[in-house]
């Protein structure tokens, strides 16, 4: 706890403490902006006082800082407020969301109040653990959060202070602290703000290029007319890469194939033959034409959800490409650029492996791999788990020998594996489409089930494979499409499999009715 009465007292006034609520994960600042917001208020002789609640863990809870100011009675100069340690639902003044869903939080909470609540939060996304292990697209809707906050606030800003953190070089934290003064919360001048920035002497010249533009920002914001305000932010649209050539003559002549596809699919086509050559090598882009240019070419929306499935199936994770991920140079770049280290720190990853005997079995050819897969005590020992830190020399040298198995992926159990389960599906959608276009897309879109590493892919797997089996049986009824893109959503809703099973059960009451 921070309590603190700065020295010099000035002629603001105010009945009640000014209450503020800050929602922020690790890495975004929060603390630093918390700090921001006591030394401003104690600039102009308030009394601060400021507390801390700290999450679960980076991305399943973040901290809650609370912050309670009030200006000195000039009539009773001896006397000392008692300010609150916690906020209190209905009771809070301003509360500052550091990423949308942490703004959506507050409101759940109870903590922001239609009568007296000023809620900031910006609108960019950093995805919580159960989006990302969700089967499918399990990124919540943003839209909700934007319904509930033009409801449950009193005032509402939000935009995307990730993109102008970025933009300015500096922290969402800054902008946050800019657009708390554009939003004229605070009985302080825009002077007083500033000088908060340079007094704290870190990063002081990109913090002020934040803070303007937050500012600026928030304040446009407000001058909006809430009834022509959209009430959520557009969508993004999808980017896919041009299908050009690169300068490479065996990517550059697979590009020439891809160019005698139809117009309306090279986009996505682009992103697949990329996506694979990055995956293995251009021999590999090759089967994926192959693949492509041997589903009919009339039914255009069939042919952009094979595009983009068969890429997902083909670019499928193992320890080869875990391995090669942890050791590009780019993402160390990137994570050096995240944790904000300076050139001369030395930054240390550790990275936490927990393979099964599946996936290192998987790298073997197919009959030894098999034999080594059955054994109990290779299992016991790889089933330990492992600790490595790819910065230093002997853990970074052995998961880029595992990366460099890639030219020897073609010929290991794993891949065989992956191999006929694909081809299997392919064949599927090949049989469909010559009688069922819809049918045949839902079972393209069904791959979606398919993906992640180790227990999940296991999991996704056999789910995948019921909604097929499924398919099947239903090919032939003019409602088979609905059915299979039914089974899938159910399936990508149901982490266990229990109601998927059930829905299954339904299917098969159709065929006893008939």
């Amino acid at each position: 706890m921070n309590v603190s009465v700065a020295p010099l007292a000035v002629g603001l006034s105010q009945a009640r403490p000014i209450s503020v609520a800050v929602l922020a994960m690790g890495g975004q600042g929060g603390g630093v902006l918390v700090d921001w917001i006591v030394a401003l208020a104690e600039r102009r002789g308030w009394y601060a006082q400021s507390t801390s609640v700290p999450g679960v863990a980076q991305r399943t809870g973040a901290t809650i800082y609370y912050i309670e100011m009030i200006a000195p009675d000039a009539s009773r100069p001896d006397r000392h407020p008692v300010l609150s340690l916690m906020p209190a639902p209905g009771k809070v003044d301003i509360v500052i969301g550091a990423e949308l869903m942490e703004a959506g939080r507050a409101i759940l909470r109870g903590l922001v109040s239609p009568d007296r609540t000023l809620l900031i939060g910006s609108s960019h996304r950093s995805l919580a653990v159960i989006e990302k292990t969700a089967p499918g697209d399990g990124t919540a809707d943003a839209s909700q959060v934007y319904d509930a906050a033009n409801v449950a606030a009193n005032r509402f800003i939000a935009f995307d202070m990730a993109e102008i953190a970025d933009a300015t070089a500096s922290a969402v934290s800054a902008v946050l602290f800019g657009a708390l003064a554009g939003s004229a919360a605070l009985p302080f001048t825009t002077e007083d703000f500033e000088e908060t920035i340079r007094a704290a002497g870190v990063g002081v010249d990109a913090s002020l290029r934040a803070f303007a533009a937050g500012q600026e920002r928030a304040a446009a914001e407000l001058k909006q007319d809430p009834k022509t305000k959209p009430a959520a932010k557009p969508p993004l649209a999808k980017r896919f890469p041009k299908l050009e050539p690169i300068g490479h003559a065996g990517y550059d002549a697979l590009v020439a194939r891809a160019q005698l596809l139809p117009a309306e699919v090279h986009g996505i086509v682009a992103a697949g033959l990329q996506r694979v050559v990055d995956y293995q090598d251009v021999a590999y882009g090759g089967e994926y034409l192959d693949r492509l240019e041997a589903m009919p070419r009339g039914a255009t929306g069939l042919l952009q959800a094979f595009a983009k499935y068969l890429a997902v199936a083909m670019a499928y994770d193992d320890v080869i490409r875990v391995a090669d991920l942890k050791t590009r140079a780019g993402r160390f770049k990137r994570l050096r650029r995240e944790v904000r280290a300076a050139d001369d720190q030395v930054l240390a990853i550790t990275e936490f492996f927990h393979p099964r005997i599946e996936e290192m079995a998987g790298l073997l050819p197919p009959r030894l791999g098999a034999k080594v897969e059955r054994s109990e005590r290779l299992a016991g020992l790889i089933d330990r788990g492992r600790k490595l830190r790819t910065t230093a020399p002997a853990s970074f040298l052995l998961l880029y020998c595992l990366a460099g198995l890639r030219r020897f992926r073609r010929g290991n159990l794993r891949h065989s594996r992956e191999t006929r389960h694909l081809d299997g599906w392919a064949q599927r959608v090949q049989k469909f489409a010559a009688h069922d276009v819809g049918l045949a897309t839902a079972v393209c879109e069904a791959r979606r089930l398919v993906g992640g590493y180790s227990d999940t892919h296991t999991r996704g797997e056999s789910k995948f494979d019921k909604v097929m089996r499924a398919a099947d049986r239903l090919a032939g009824r003019p409602d088979a499409a609905e059915w299979v893109q039914r089974l899938t959503k159910v399936a990508l809703r149901d982490a266990e499999g229990a109601e998927l099973d059930g829905a299954l059960r339904t299917v098969e009451t159709l065929f006893e009715d008939a």
